[in-house]
């Protein structure tokens, strides 16, 4: 067994690591600290299965999980994130992730979803199980950054965090114009005017 992890918190990938060994000594386990090594390793490599964030430096959101299907489109990943199951499990799942767990949840829970993703299952929690009905339902009540692209919504919660243009041109490798492009579209469709009007409504709906 070939498994990945890919973090950009060092502590976080040896407390990985420490609990997979445990149930898997035999395994081989590989470490990459960004979104750009990740893609190195599954473009050179094949794993059993790929334990990733989604907000790591290089890359951001779920163009990660998006990116690393077209190189390993077989191989399962687990998204292991910091955000809330509501923010990015069901733009993750639908990008292509094996399954979906916050990292205050994985201590008890990562070995369990790890086998159900080995049996060519999707470890869905009640949670985001009824996140994917409603988002897949006549639900006319949703969320205004629900309508928004994977693109859109990641620029959107970085606006909402308080980035300049140009901190967010960097850190998503676009251009300034691109940026402020996709800014646009994302006040049109949530019927916005303004960054402060974004800031309120991310922190209402506790999206940062």
């Amino acid at each position: 067994m070939k498994i990945l992890i890919a973090d950009d918190h060092s502590v976080v990938r040896k407390g990985l690591r420490l609990i997979l060994m445990e149930e898997y000594p035999h395994a081989q386990i590989d470490e990459v600290p960004d979104a750009v090594d990740l893609l190195r390793k599954v473009s050179k490599e094949t794993y059993t299965v790929i334990i990733s964030d989604i907000t790591m430096p290089g890359r951001s959101g779920v163009e990660i999980i998006k990116e690393v299907r077209e190189y390993a489109p077989k191989t399962p990943i687990l998204v292991l994130s910091v955000h809330a199951a509501e923010e990015y499990a069901v733009r993750a799942i639908k990008a292509g992730a094996s399954g979906y767990l916050t990292k205050d949840s994985a201590p008890d829970e990562l070995v369990k979803a790890v086998e159900y993703i080995l049996r060519g299952k999707r470890y869905i929690t009640p949670e985001i199980a009824e996140l994917l009905a409603d988002s897949y339902g006549d639900n006319f009540d949703k969320a205004a950054h629900e309508s928004l692209s994977d693109r859109e919504f990641e620029v959107m919660k970085l606006i909402a965090s308080g980035k300049s243009i140009s901190d967010m041109a960097e850190m998503l490798s676009l251009s300034v114009n691109t940026i402020s492009t996709y800014r646009a579209r994302i006040l049109d469709k949530m019927h916005m005017h303004s960054n402060t009007e974004i800031i309120k409504y991310a922190i209402e709906h506790k999206l940062v």
